[in-house]
């Protein structure tokens, strides 16, 4: 599944912009935007197009939902990108926020493993084995039909958005601890090396993060088996499945709108299946 280059694109995309004063709402011609690194290659590609056609300077930042969720809510980011929903917790802390979610986009999260191990047989894992693997019960792929090797847990951490979905997945929890874990990450493409680099690792990425290097399974529940395509998310049958959405405080208005609008039009949806996710209310010819 192919996935934008966007790491070259000529846009401020700081490891650490300072919020202004205690709000960040827009500033003359300026956009601040924060939060999930599975979200930020279409907001990036689409910051440039937008910033080409208009006098407005984008700052894009990642961090993970969790933290586009606070700085949307707390004012320090005129948007916050988000790869999962707000929570209930966050939804009572941050009630006086007046927090709107703007969808611009829907993906599916995978459970991924090294190449190695996919290339050895383990092509399929149930729920309840993921389960156990995460929880430190299973230890060794020859457990689950693989090789005799130690299996190296990948985690993320807690406030990114791609954990949240899988873990409310296979836990039914989506703050779930995983005793098992070796190793945890932060963003998409953190946790793809780390997991191409082993040869016996699992891990989460989203589809659009699948590559010959890292590879993913089969998932089985007791819904049935669920093979990691396109056309299963497409259909809604994909089991971990969620929505990428843009967070504002209130009914964003002027060049924060028309951003927002400009994602959710043509060229903005056109980032989004470039990037290998599902268009707002549409589909994509991708394979």
């Amino acid at each position: 599944m192919a996935r934008f280059k966007w790491g070259g694109l000529a846009l401020l995309l700081l490891m650490g912009w300072s919020f202004v004063g205690d709000s960040a709402a827009e500033t003359g011609s300026r956009i601040q935007i924060v939060g999930s690194t599975t979200v930020l290659p279409v907001v990036s590609h689409a910051a440039q197009q937008f910033m080409a056609s208009s006098n407005t300077r984008i700052l894009v930042n990642a961090g993970g939902s969790g933290v586009g969720i606070f700085s949307a809510a707390q004012g320090r980011a005129d948007i916050g990108m988000a790869s999962r929903e707000i929570s209930s917790n966050e939804k009572k802390r941050f009630k006086n926020s007046d927090l709107k979610t703007h969808s611009v986009g829907l993906d599916a999260v995978a459970c991924m493993v090294s190449s190695e191990i996919y290339q050895s047989g383990v092509r399929l894992l149930t729920r309840a084995q993921i389960a156990k693997i995460y929880m430190g019960k299973i230890t060794n792929w020859k457990e689950v039909g693989g090789p005799d090797k130690k299996i190296v847990v990948i985690d993320k951490e807690h406030h990114r958005g791609t954990r949240h979905v899988f873990m409310r997945y296979v836990f039914g929890n989506a703050t779930q601890r995983t005793p098992g874990t070796l190793l945890v990450t932060g963003s998409n493409n953190e946790e793809q090396t780390k997991i191409a680099q082993s040869d016996s690792a699992i891990g989460m990425l989203s589809f659009a993060w699948i590559n010959e290097d890292v590879r993913a399974v089969i998932i089985q529940d007791q819904n049935g088996k669920f093979a990691p395509t396109l056309k299963a998310v497409q259909s809604g049958r994909y089991p971990i499945m969620r929505e990428l959405s843009l967070i504002t405080r209130g009914e964003p208005k002027g060049k924060i709108k028309a951003f927002i609008d400009f994602v959710k039009g043509p060229e903005g949806q056109k980032s989004v299946v470039e990037n290998g996710y599902i268009p707002v209310g549409g589909e994509t010819s991708k394979p």
